[in-house]
């Protein structure tokens, strides 16, 4: 479809916008130093805040930002276009992603998605990655994780999909797994105490807090996740779990504690992280990661975060 085409679908009367794709990227190049040989990211969706997150440290990272999200219909609807980082992304309904995708393929040859939309959508948005053969790193959490992982590698698509992007947090967690399996019962007959704090808007369980239980279980603790304690209130977090309140609206505070049987020795794990750059800057490592792998033509195309750490693929 020629660029003319699509430019009645993604504006309104309005708003004035980029005539079309290419017409928008040489403006951006004009103001924004791109280091060569480096994927472009079109990143999804950056009306939400660690799509915006990763969008801004794509830019730091001096890699091309694709001038497009995708996101819902009634969001393209609302808000035509965006700022980040200095620049303008237009916000592009499901109604014309499909013509915007094949666009942008031709445009960007080393084009690669990175997924943050929500897990209502978490299958379609595969699906539609998949469809369209673009290879894609997915933060999204939620969903069901081995459906997702076997479509897309039934597919043949390369793909980072990991709900834990934060590198030292990610590390931290194979190291317990590893403990769990060279160290099976270490802990036996010890009682474990799980407490996380997340933004009040969190509602479920902490999947890295579930993922770290795990590995507990295997060092002997008999522990279910339901017993993982859940800290929302506002009053809590800052009181007990001395959380800056600046950091209210964005943070994640997990302690795992484990007592002797007669309560003579205490162990205690805690992993702290207040904001999102941490995952942000995790999940552009894991871009640069799967388009170093594509390049290499890899046999494995299906990653997850330690596959990035094993690789030493950090900046």
């Amino acid at each position: 479809m020629a660029a003319q085409h699509l430019r009645k679908p993604f504006c309104s009367q309005h708003c004035k916008r980029p005539t079309s794709l290419r017409a928008a990227t040489m403006d951006r190049r004009a103001s924004v130093k791109v280091l060569a040989g480096k994927p472009a990211l079109m990143v999804n969706s950056c009306t939400g805040k660690m799509g915006r997150s990763v969008a801004e440290a794509a830019v730091r990272a001096g890699l091309e930002l694709v001038p497009y999200t995708l996101c819902g219909a009634k969001e393209a609807a609302d808000t035509p276009s965006i700022e980040i980082a200095g620049q303008t992304l237009q916000l592009v309904g499901p109604d014309t992603r499909d013509d915007l995708i094949q666009q942008a393929q031709q445009q960007y040859p080393a084009l690669i998605m990175v997924d943050y939309t929500v897990p209502d959508v978490i299958h379609e948005m595969a699906n539609l990655y998949i469809k369209h053969r673009t290879p894609f790193v997915m933060g999204t959490t939620g969903g069901d994780r081995e459906k997702l992982a076997e479509d897309v590698k039934n597919a043949g698509l390369y793909a980072v999909i990991a709900p834990q992007m934060g590198k030292q947090v990610v590390a931290f967690q194979a190291m317990m797994e590893m403990m769990a399996e060279q160290f099976p019962g270490a802990f036996s007959g010890y009682m474990l105490k799980v407490t996380e704090s997340h933004q009040s808007s969190k509602k479920d369980t902490s999947g890295t807090a579930k993922a770290i239980v795990n590995s507990f279980k295997g060092l002997g603790l008999d522990f279910d996740v339901s017993q993982i304690e859940l800290v929302r209130d506002r009053e809590q977090q800052v009181n007990r779990m001395k959380v800056p309140e600046e950091h209210l609206l964005g943070h994640a505070y997990h302690t795992y504690q484990l007592i002797s049987p007669d309560g003579t020795v205490y162990f205690e794990f805690q992993h702290n992280v207040c904001g999102r750059t941490i995952y942000a800057e995790g999940t552009v490592d894991a871009a640069l990661f799967l388009a170093r792998q594509i390049e290499q033509k890899d046999s494995q195309k299906l990653y997850n975060m330690v596959d990035v750490l094993k690789a030493g693929a950090m900046r």
